[in-house]
């Protein structure tokens, strides 16, 4: 369906609704009212700006036949003017339609947890994760989110074998969800002595922050194990057990935090991570069951999914998804992500459009 007909079909539901909000029947039930008017009200959001585009565009078709047929050439020029001025008005009108017909992500709003593993390349993979971790830590503070490491794994040569980073701001997750996917780099390594390019990975993944009250975790489910902080070659680097694992026995889910020197606190931090992959999980399984809802991330999301490309001869980085290249790696990499953010974006938004030809 196209968007003139999805328009169509809101404004014609807000009409009947409105009649129905008029009738005396429900005027005197109060439960029915409080639901058709929270409708109402949300339905209105589209209607509003759908009369003003369809207004606009009346203006502007209306305002360029005038200019076609005067004689006066001032005046032609004039009503020309207003046609563009009106047109510019439509074309507004319609970006923020599509906007508010787009289905909300409910976890579009929620605080995000990044996972960044190193894949393929051994320990130039390793410093890959690292380089990743700094780019994601330094788009956050370009956006004034906070951040937080729960977990890491450091590399002996630098870099992690694994890293977990805690992103909290407005909106967060909304624009992190598509990093979720491989992340490949191409360049020669430190340790390269011949100079020849390799090819290395790291894998990210992006999980929603779940509310305590978004699931049910008992505590007879849990096994917490506490043990010493180590650092990279396993050195103790605490010398209280203050690091803490905690498993959920019933889905074999194991998170660990050390990066605090309370006990405490690493709990705190381990069951923060631990509700977010299970939320994780709940919704990756609703989906499955779900067969006609289509996952709302750009490609599939699959951890296995090459998404992006850094390479580093060429000064290069290519989004395979969405055909995107830029040639400026060291801004990407300082955290300069905005524009494959909101190219992602426009590309969701035009899939749940019926952009992509299904509908």
């Amino acid at each position: 369906m196209d968007l003139e007909a999805r328009l169509s079909d809101v404004e014609r539901r807000y009409d009947q609704l409105s009649e129905e909000m008029a009738s005396p029947d429900v005027a005197a039930d109060r439960d029915r009212l409080r639901r058709l008017g929270k409708d109402l009200a949300e339905l209105g959001e589209i209607v509003g700006p759908y009369r003003e585009y369809k207004e606009a565009r009346r203006q502007a078709e209306e305002a360029r036949a005038m200019a076609t047929s005067e004689q006066d050439p001032e005046m032609a020029a004039y009503l020309r003017g207003e046609a563009e001025a009106a047109e510019s008005k439509a074309i507004s009108l319609q970006a923020l339609l599509e906007q508010l017909l787009v289905p909300k992500d409910p976890n579009d709003e929620r605080d995000v947890i990044v996972e960044i593993r190193a894949g393929a390349g051994g320990q130039e993979a390793a410093l890959w994760a690292g380089e990743l971790f700094e780019m994601y830590r330094h788009f956050a503070e370009r956006h004034g989110w906070k951040t937080e490491v729960l977990s890491a794994s450091p590399s002996d040569l630098g870099g992690f074998k694994e890293v977990v980073l805690e992103v909290k701001g407005k909106a967060a997750y909304s624009r992190l969800k598509h990093e979720s996917g491989v992340h490949r780099v191409q360049r020669v390594p430190v340790t390269e002595s011949g100079g020849r390019i390799h090819t290395s990975t790291a894998t990210v993944a992006v999980l929603p922050e779940a509310e305590e009250v978004d699931l049910q975790i008992r505590p007879e489910d849990l096994k917490i194990d506490v043990y010493r902080s180590s650092g990279p070659g396993g050195q103790s680097v605490n010398t209280t057990d203050s690091a803490v694992r905690i498993t959920h026995l019933p889905t074999g889910i194991v998170v660990a935090t050390q990066e605090e020197r309370s006990q405490l606190q690493n709990r705190e931090k381990a069951m923060r991570y631990l509700r977010a992959r299970l939320l994780s999980r709940a919704q990756e399984e609703a989906q499955q069951k779900e067969a006609a809802v289509r996952r709302a991330q750009v490609g599939t999301g699959e951890r296995a999914e090459k998404i992006r490309t850094y390479n580093f001869p060429e000064n290069r980085v290519t989004d395979h998804r969405i055909k995107l290249t830029v040639h400026r790696l060291h801004d990407v990499l300082e955290g300069d992500i905005d524009e494959f953010v909101d190219a992602l974006l426009a590309a969701e938004r035009a899939e749940q459009l019926g952009g992509d030809g299904r509908g």
